[in-house]
């Protein structure tokens, strides 16, 4: 049977997807990860935002545009909040949420709405065969944290963690596979071993693969400390970290419930400046947050430039039923317009500025893809680099930027 598997959303869904990819294929069905004719589509849907929950009901209109015929399962994140915004539309012949989407592939032929309460413990033992370059391991599940904004706790569960050992054979798994992992995860930093939070096992195990680099998913701002940055200064993580803030205004994270202040959050990105040379920090930042004042607002844009972020991933709010934040005073869309182009200005000008910052150094890029003339990869530092030359896909090479070009820069083989 042909069926494409199309997952919207987080890393951690791409992680899921690629699991039930590769039972499918196991059990001799020919799949997919692209929108193509199928016979039955597999869509694994994202909440985060109101876009996003719609654009997973978008998705099932293009399904159809290829196989008016076909049926849809629709699972994920999206379903596990509403499922029956999914029931009625055509074609869709089952649908599950979160819990029980490992087994999909066993219940291809069922048929209307299967809710299962969220595991209490950690779940999947997918063998993940990886569908592109990067490879991902995911290490935990769930958030305990309740951001006023946030609906992924009540959709993915309580956070639970994964069993070291299985941690340590995916790794060993894929090391042999590909050159670059992420670990990932809904909240990677509240890993733990025996409800002792344990991420530093995760590196000595990173350790022992000197020959892929890795690249951690999302991180808390908590976790970082001296000891946490001497070891993995000493370990083959790449130096990007993703540092997820939300908000420059210390009222704005208060009322976020984010449980930090700018001054912590800066005080993390001066420890990781200190052990890395030029590390690429990136962030989330969301705009026009319920009685986000014009003064907070502006906090964000000179933090933001005082941090100096490589990248910064810019979300308007986006009122979620079932959270706090859905009871306080929504700010008016158009103001929410304005800030979000301003501070999409202050990003090009802070990605243009650090692109220009990592010249004339040697930097290695892992080529992923080719486009048009170009092999394009992603340095240690998570720049998009394009070469002019002709390379092999899944190959480290040794290149030195030269200029800002298109979404990243434009690179020489040394």
């Amino acid at each position: 049977m042909r069926i494409v598997v199309y997952t919207l959303g987080c890393k951690v869904n791409q992680y899921e997807s690629d699991g039930i990819i590769n039972k499918l294929k196991e059990m001799g069905h020919d799949v997919y990860n692209e929108i193509a004719f199928a016979d039955i589509y597999i869509l694994n849907t994202c909440a985060v935002t109101n876009e996003a929950e719609k654009k997973s009901r978008q998705m099932i209109a293009k399904f159809r545009e290829q196989n008016g015929d076909a049926k849809v399962i629709v699972c994920g994140c999206a379903s596990q909040k509403n499922a029956e915004q999914f029931l009625s539309l055509p074609n869709v012949s089952l649908v599950l949420g979160n819990a029980n989407k490992n087994n999909i592939p066993n219940i291809l032929e069922q048929k209307g709405l299967l809710k299962e309460d969220l595991p209490t413990l950690y779940e999947d033992d997918n063998k993940v065969i990886p569908t592109k370059t990067r490879a991902y391991v995911k290490i935990q599940d769930g958030c305990n944290n309740f951001c006023t904004y946030c609906i992924i706790p009540y959709l993915r569960g309580r956070s639970r963690s994964k069993d070291l050992t299985k941690v340590k054979s995916e790794v060993d798994y894929l090391s042999k596979m590909v050159k670059e992992i992420v670990i990932t995860g809904i909240n990677i930093t509240d890993y733990k071993i025996d409800g002792v939070k344990s991420f530093d096992k995760i590196i000595e195990i990173i350790k022992n693969y000197p020959n892929v680099r890795f690249r951690l998913g999302s991180i808390e701002d908590g976790l970082i400390d001296e000891d946490f940055v001497k070891q993995i200064k000493d370990s083959n993580i790449c130096p990007h970290f993703h540092l997820s803030l939300q908000s420059g205004s210390d009222n704005v994270l208060k009322a976020m419930n984010r449980r930090y202040t700018t001054g912590e959050f800066k005080k993390s990105v001066e420890l990781l400046k200190k052990h890395f040379k030029n590390p690429a920090i990136t962030t989330d930042i969301i705009v026009g947050f319920p009685n986000e004042t014009e003064e907070d607002f502006e906090q964000t844009c000179k933090f933001a430039k005082e941090i100096g972020f490589y990248n910064i991933h810019i979300f308007p709010y986006s009122k979620r039923s079932g959270t706090i934040a859905e009871k306080m005073q929504d700010i008016n869309g158009s103001i929410k317009k304005d800030r979000v182009k301003k501070l999409k200005d202050i990003n090009s000008m802070l990605n243009k500025k650090y692109v220009e910052s990592s010249m004339d150094v040697e930097h290695e890029v892992l080529i992923e893809e080719k486009i048009g003339d170009y092999f394009v990869g992603h340095s240690e530092n998570y720049i998009k680099c394009y070469i002019n030359a002709n390379l092999k896909l899944n190959e480290f090479y040794k290149i030195r930027i030269l200029k800002c070009f298109k979404d990243g820069a434009f690179a020489t083989l040394v």
